[in-house]
């Protein structure tokens, strides 16, 4: 399926990007790429495949929890690029 330069354009404005008209071919040209590779996976016949709901059916290890009395605060703290006293020190986010 070709994607025309129409068609860059108005998905450009659906999606309130602003483009360069230079980048319209180029878009185009990937946009067409991405379609035909996703007729390509279309043709693959999936019929005897089960649906996956996980790509990785593998099973993680699994670790208990346990309870340490030790004080591990300065090595949490080491990789902070600011601390004050044992606690991270961030960004106010909120006025």
């Amino acid at each position: 399926m070709k994607i025309d330069n129409n068609t860059v354009l108005k998905i450009a404005k659906l999606t309130r990007l602003k483009i360069n008209p230079s980048e319209i071919d180029e878009l185009s040209d990937q946009l067409t790429s991405i379609l035909d590779w996703v007729e390509q996976l279309n043709e693959v016949n999936t019929d005897n495949v089960e649906p996956l709901s996980n790509v990785s059916m593998a099973k993680l290890p699994h670790r208990n929890d346990e309870e340490s009395k030790e004080d591990r605060s300065k090595d949490v703290l080491s990789n902070a690029p600011e601390k004050v006293a044992n606690f991270f020190v961030v960004p106010k986010v909120i006025e």
